[in-house]
């Protein structure tokens, strides 16, 4: 059907909206001294950062530029330079994302102890195939989950602080690091010119307030990353050759949103569409959508798509069922004093 060919001008429209947005908030930060248009230039840079991702997130899966040059440099700027998140660390976890996509052990978008657990698989202490370490459900992971249906909108606000560890973190180990470099220069340039932005704001309250905006409005994306798959079904170990099209369906779930949507959601509303061609254009994914319907229902496969409301209440659903699960006291989690004071009865 020609739909791997024909890219459409997605990328040059996303980028254009980015270099409008980063105006913006130049001119409000810079030529503005109101408070309030402080804060319109902190939500329009989470909007920035939300835009800039989905043009990384395309250009890592399709060349997207004119040359594999250019599309490694659009990667860069979109990603290193604008958002602080490197590519490399992306194309990392990604990849594993993929190819094992809701494996409790093998998937590393799933793997968010001591704050989360979508399963109570992971109170046995599973050991992460991804790292190469066990996930230790302790006393403190135990807590943390114990609660995590209340904090998962919270500990969103502020996720990107643990993305930015995750990059330093890859970026300066002994791992070998495609283009590190590379990677190098560009998160430079992030913590060059987003400290010095920040230094043109009056005040440290202002300051704070701003990051926490800007941090608050990026959640939303965090937020759509998990209801892609935190409700859907989960296993044990590795995908076998024959089952890859039958996790990719059970392990994934779309968004309903109108065509006019496609631009906020970044065409990650359409998950399953997205796993099963990667390389799929992102203008091609609401086309190709009824073709994955129809395959789904001749092999009776599930297909589930969900308002973005009621894909949160499945998510929060999720995490709630696991929360209680961690508080059961037949659970074997060695417990401490801390755990023992907050859940007193009588």
């Amino acid at each position: 059907m020609g739909m791997f060919e024909t890219k459409g001008h997605v990328a040059f429209c996303s980028l254009a909206s980015v270099a409008v947005m980063f105006a913006i908030v130049l001119y409000g930060v810079l030529r503005c001294d109101s408070v309030w248009a402080h804060l319109g230039a902190a939500m329009v840079l989470g909007m920035l950062w939300i835009q800039s991702t989905y043009v990384g997130h395309d250009s890592g899966h399709y060349q997207v530029m004119s040359s594999r040059g250019y599309n490694r440099l659009a990667q860069i700027i979109t990603g290193n330079c604008l958002t602080g998140i490197s590519i490399a660390w992306w194309k990392w976890t990604h990849n594993a994302h993929h190819i094992a996509c809701n494996s409790l052990d093998y998937d590393p978008d799933l793997q968010h102890i001591p704050f989360f657990a979508v399963s109570s698989r992971f109170f046995n202490s599973l050991t992460s195939c991804f790292y190469g370490r066990k996930l230790n459900f302790d006393p403190l992971a135990r807590f943390l989950i114990s609660y995590q249906h209340l904090t998962f909108y919270p500990v969103m606000c502020v996720a990107r602080v643990n993305l930015y560890l995750q990059t330093l973190l890859l970026l300066f180990s002994n791992r070998k690091v495609p283009d590190r470099a590379f990677n190098i220069m560009g998160i430079l340039v992030f913590w060059t010119w987003f400290p010095l932005l920040l230094s043109y704001l009056p005040n440290w309250p202002e300051r704070f307030m701003f990051v926490l905006t800007s941090f608050a409005v990026t959640s939303i994306q965090h937020i759509q990353f998990c209801l892609n798959h935190f409700s859907a079904n989960v296993y044990v170990g590795p995908p076998n050759g024959n089952d890859w099209f039958e996790k990719q369906t059970s392990g994934t779930l779309d968004i309903a949103c109108s065509p006019w949507m496609d631009w906020f959601f970044g065409g990650l509303q359409f998950q399953l569409e997205h796993h099963l061609f990667p390389r799929l254009p992102r203008c091609q994914l609401r086309k190709v959508s009824p073709v994955v319907k129809d395959l789904c229902k001749k092999h009776n496969l599930p297909y589930r798509s969900l308002s973005f409301w009621d894909a949160n209440v499945s998510t929060i659903k999720t995490l709630r069922t696991a929360a209680m699960q961690a508080r059961d006291v037949s659970n074997t989690a060695p417990k401490n004093l801390l755990w023992e004071a907050v859940n007193t009865h009588g």
